[in-house]
């Protein structure tokens, strides 16, 4: 009986998607991203409303995190200190729908069903078009507990578009709206 729980859960681990395999439009390879998960937590975000979350009823919250050069850059007092984010800082933006804890004792919410996972990459020579910095997001979706470019980033323009919104708001911090949290 163990025998066969261990053939089961090898061919299913054989069958599960490797996002990693997948790659946006601008040439971003989600592999290079790779380790995200353990990154450290710069700061988190919540949306009441709708933001793109995919629903208008319970919002969304999102944790932002910084791969070690990302870090370093907050370290050395980004965006205070006028430097730009170095060359080879990510960010990983995990989203999910907002969720509560009916087992806690008060009111709470937690991080629901995954909705998407974004990235920005900090590479001057391979993103002249958007000052340096390459963005890629991966919707997830829940029926199949798999991961798929995000509608529209087929298209050449996406990283534009992304890209127009950071300059919008936050041009004088080096397109990165997240400042980071104190602790």
């Amino acid at each position: 009986m163990a025998a066969c729980a261990l053939v089961v859960s090898a061919v299913m681990a054989a069958q599960s998607q490797d996002r990693f395999t997948l790659k946006a439009s601008n040439g971003i390879a989600f592999s290079e991203f790779k380790g995200y998960e353990s990154w450290q937590l710069i700061a988190t975000s919540q949306h009441d409303g709708d933001d793109g979350c995919g629903t208008s009823k319970t919002g969304c919250m999102k944790a932002i995190l910084g791969n070690p050069a990302m870090i370093q850059a907050y370290r050395e007092g980004f965006p205070g200190n006028g430097k730009p984010v170095p060359d080879g800082a990510a960010m990983a933006k995990i989203e999910w729908l907002k969720d509560a804890n009916e087992s806690a004792p008060y009111q709470i919410t937690v991080p629901g069903e995954e909705t998407e996972v974004a990235f920005m990459l900090k590479n001057p020579k391979r993103f002249k078009d958007t000052d340096g910095w390459g963005y890629a997001t991966l919707s997830f979706d829940a029926a199949t507990k798999s991961y798929k470019p995000k509608a529209g980033q087929s298209d050449p323009s996406f990283g534009k578009t992304c890209h127009a919104c950071h300059t919008a708001g936050a041009k004088t911090t080096d397109f990165v709206y997240t400042a980071f949290a104190r602790r």
